[in-house]
């Protein structure tokens, strides 16, 4: 069966599926924290009631699994080798989501072919029966796995620093991504900000150069402040929301997960991640 031929069933298919809010978190720079965001907003979110899936899609040098400090059986290696389904390397975390652990240390993880890569994705499309958010944690860059991933999503959330090598990179990472791309929502979170006005000011730098240049529009997803309370629970590979969730971090997670039940968890698009995907196949065989 061709890709057009199982897009024309799958936009059946999605219309009986109820909608899944699919968030990339993605950067430009290896480093800035992108992972931890990930595993502290998968928690809050599930303690919100939302039921959260975590993919961690940093394919090769997956570490959400080290954060959370999980022993896991199985990984996405072992689904791509046909060794395991994917139900098999589903797990649940601490603080209430599940997570689909990576691979670290894979080189052909991380550079997967365009078929490994759909069948994740369909795989993926499965979980839509029974999930309210999925959570991708991309790689870093602007590799085939990264983009597809992100161009699957209804929200990227695309995260920096305010070091300038950081900055360069987010914004490098936008033009690729968003290339022939305008219905997508991306919005922008500087992390390990010392100050909310330093975070404005990162933000509006990028914004402002993706609004004259690229002609889009970056939405401003807040900051996740420097706060020594992160790297103290990475040290004890747990999580900072659950060691503590009162610390100035933690209460950032919080805002943006709030932002997020705002927007785009609670008015996901009229598309599964399913039909998306294989929407964007179709179209890669067609260019």
């Amino acid at each position: 069966m061709t890709l057009i031929d199982q897009a024309t069933g799958l936009r059946t298919l999605a219309m009986q599926r109820r909608c899944t809010s699919v968030i990339a978190l993605t950067s430009g720079k290896g480093g800035v924290g992108k992972s931890n965001i990930a595993v502290n907003l998968a928690i809050q979110l599930a303690r919100a009631g939302k039921d959260v899936v975590l993919l961690d899609a940093d394919l090769g040098l997956a570490n959400c699994d080290v954060l959370c400090n999980i022993d896991l059986p199985f990984n996405l290696s072992h689904v791509i080798a046909r060794q395991k389904e994917f139900s098999d390397v589903i797990i649940r975390a601490p603080g209430g989501f599940r997570l689909i652990g990576g691979a670290s240390g894979l080189a052909r993880m991380a550079d997967l072919g365009e078929y490994d890569r759909e069948r994740i994705i369909n795989a993926l499309g499965e979980l839509e029966e029974q999930t309210d958010v999925i959570l991708i944690d991309t790689g870093a860059g602007i590799s085939p796995n990264v983009l597809s991933f992100a161009r699957a999503a209804d929200h990227v959330i695309v995260i920096t620093t305010p070091e300038p090598t950081a900055i360069t990179d987010a914004y490098a990472l936008i033009k690729v991504m968003m290339r022939g791309e305008r219905e997508r929502r991306v919005s922008l979170l500087v992390n390990q900000a010392r100050s909310a006005a330093e975070a404005r000011v990162v933000y509006e730098r990028i914004a402002r150069v993706a609004r004259q240049f690229l002609s889009v529009n970056v939405s401003d997803a807040g900051y996740v402040s420097l706060d020594p309370s992160v790297s103290a629970a990475v040290r004890r590979r747990a999580p900072f929301l659950v060691v503590d969730p009162r610390c100035a971090a933690s209460l950032c997670i919080a805002q943006l997960a709030a932002r997020l039940q705002a927007g785009v968890v609670e008015t996901p698009g009229p598309r599964g991640f399913f039909a998306r995907m294989a929407r964007w196949f179709r179209s890669r065989e067609a260019s």
